[in-house]
């Protein structure tokens, strides 16, 4: 007993390296076993802790980075509006740029919060049956103003009856992030095709463009937060497919790319019937 009650300190001071397993019959035997695994839940648990306070310094550093670069050109603006000279051409000019940056701050946050919900589980998916010709249809509205710009051509086709279970608010906010990037890196008169269709095993969407094609050496980092590939715009922070990923996949569904410099890309994206 003075042995265990030694042992109980130390896990307390935080050394969970001492093992007390005992493979002898008897109820002492069987009380160290059973401290032994508490030592080894507590392990664990100490160890989730510093992967959380890791990657929570930094996505706050991350964060840090990409608000103190609109918030430094924000003020360098107010500070020339300040100037008693300035023309009314330079001041609207100024007033512009500085609400292009708050909106655009406004967004980084508001995606951001999204996100950190995402991660800590406490956004709860509903689980309706979503149609994906409407998903579709609604993730491209909001793009068709840039789409049009460009005039690009965009197809879309499948079978109208395929459907997976879902959250279709959600799930076009993802869709919405994927098809903005296909719009960014197609250039003008490019295309944009999607195609979907439904077997006993899952919904498939493919969004395929015609655009300047990803790195192979960024493929596999896509999908990290705040990562921005070699053709990366200069509006990009690295966050859209960040999103799309985490809500697609907190939805029992997959997403991977494929795609080659100069030839395009292609986004795959499944939902599974059963849980993988």
């Amino acid at each position: 007993m003075e042995k265990l009650s030694e042992y109980l300190r130390t896990i307390a001071s935080g050394n969970y390296t001492l093992d007390v397993r005992d493979n002898t019959e008897g109820e002492m035997s069987i009380l160290k076993n059973e401290i032994y695994k508490v030592t080894l839940l507590l392990s664990e648990q100490s160890s989730l802790l510093k992967r959380d306070k890791l990657r929570l310094t930094d996505a706050i550093s991350d964060i840090s980075h990409q608000l103190k670069t609109p918030l430094t050109s924000m003020l360098v603006m107010v500070d020339l509006l300040s100037q008693p000279d300035i023309p009314d051409s330079k001041q609207s000019e100024f007033t512009r740029n500085i609400r292009i940056q708050l909106e655009r701050m406004e967004w980084l946050i508001t995606s951001l919060l999204k996100l950190s919900k995402i991660d800590a589980g406490t956004i709860h998916f509903k689980k309706d049956s979503v149609k994906v010709e409407q998903l579709l249809h609604k993730a491209v509205q909001p793009l068709l103003i840039p789409i049009e710009i460009k005039e690009l051509s965009v197809e879309i086709h499948g079978n109208p009856e395929a459907a997976f279970t879902g959250d279709l608010n959600w799930t076009v906010e993802a869709f919405i992030n994927l098809l903005k990037n296909a719009v960014e890196h197609t250039g003008d008169g490019g295309s944009i095709a999607i195609h979907y269709g439904e077997n006993p095993l899952f919904t498939e969407i493919e969004i395929t463009d015609t655009g300047q094609g990803i790195a192979k050496k960024d493929l596999p980092y896509i999908f990290k937060r705040f990562y921005r590939g070699k053709n990366a715009g200069d509006s990009s922070v690295g966050i859209g497919l960040a999103m799309a990923h985490s809500i697609i996949t907190s939805q029992n569904g997959t997403i991977d790319v494929i795609s080659q410099p100069g030839k395009g890309t292609q986004f795959r994206i499944k939902f599974y019937k059963s849980v993988i």
